[in-house]
């Protein structure tokens, strides 16, 4: 049976703003099933924007939690991602889940898997998916000798991963939160 392959997702966060992107690819085996899908979203009234990679069901089903556990804790990223990470790693059925999300707002950037990871890089800027090694490659590469902004860093990331990796596709949605 082929495999479903979809995605490359890039945030970067910088302290006058952030932003996350997603390519719109959606691959089984060797035929592209679908080139705009939206795989980032504007979360708890968009002051938290959020991406996954991964099986699409399953990566819904975790936003779903996450926004459930935002609202839990009023709006707190950290402690959203942590808890839906305990969850993650504990129930039978999530453990199952195939799918990583990254998830942002103005002070966080964090990746969350379903091992119990929360990772908060170091750089501000992650990747994820199939795509993603050449994204968060082009990412730094632009962060650090240019002065663009989060999102035209994110644009012009995943436009190079789209050049690049055959799982990726140059429909690019970017969401931003700005100062």
């Amino acid at each position: 049976m082929s495999r479903l392959r979809a995605t490359t997702i890039l945030a970067v966060r910088k302290p006058e703003a952030a932003a996350i992107g997603g390519d719109g690819q959606v691959t089984l085996g060797n035929i592209v099933m679908k080139n705009d899908a939206r795989k980032v979203r504007k979360l708890y009234d968009g002051q938290v924007l959020a991406g996954f990679a991964g099986a699409a069901a399953d990566a819904f089903s975790l936003l779903e939690r996450f926004e459930t556990r935002l609202r839990d804790h009023q709006g707190s990223v950290p402690r959203a991602a942590t808890e839906l990470a305990k969850e993650w790693r504990t129930d039978r059925v999530l453990r199952k889940l195939e799918a990583m999300l990254v998830v942002l707002d103005r002070e966080h950037l964090l990746l969350l898997s379903g091992t119990g990871d929360v990772i908060q890089p170091a750089d501000d800027v992650v990747a994820i998916g199939s795509g993603g090694p050449y994204a968060l490659a082009a990412a730094r590469a632009l962060l650090a000798h240019t002065a663009m902004p989060p999102a035209e860093v994110v644009r012009a990331g995943l436009t190079i991963a789209g050049d690049i990796c055959i799982y990726t596709n140059r429909h690019i949605e970017v969401l931003e939160l700005g100062r």
